[in-house]
């Protein structure tokens, strides 16, 4: 992993009924995600309350390799299942390493 790597945390709400179907779309596909090119990994987090709001935390080689990966077909067959389940906006940040 690069020092200046970049993590990125995305929120997402979903409709209740469609939490199940959400997580059984990212076990199908986060080890694609996780292999991508410039990717170092990404976890689901789940709230404990309300339960039906996820987090995606990845780690990425920079912000060029983020860039490459939100403009592959990976990416935009993903979001085309899941956004539809959405029951609010996504929410997504950019962050790296203060400290």
């Amino acid at each position: 992993m690069q020092k200046n790597s970049i993590k990125r945390i995305v929120k997402m709400t979903f409709r209740q009924e469609a939490t199940e179907e959400f997580i059984k779309v990212y076990r199908k596909k986060q080890p694609f995600i996780s292999g991508f090119d410039g990717c170092h990994g990404v976890e689901l987090l789940r709230c404990k309350e309300p339960d039906n709001i996820f987090f995606t935390y990845s780690i990425w080689d920079d912000e060029e390799a983020l860039q490459k990966y939100r403009q592959s077909e990976l990416f935009k067959g993903t979001w085309a299942l899941v956004k539809p389940m959405f029951e609010a906006k996504a929410e997504a940040w950019t962050v790296e390493e203060e400290v």
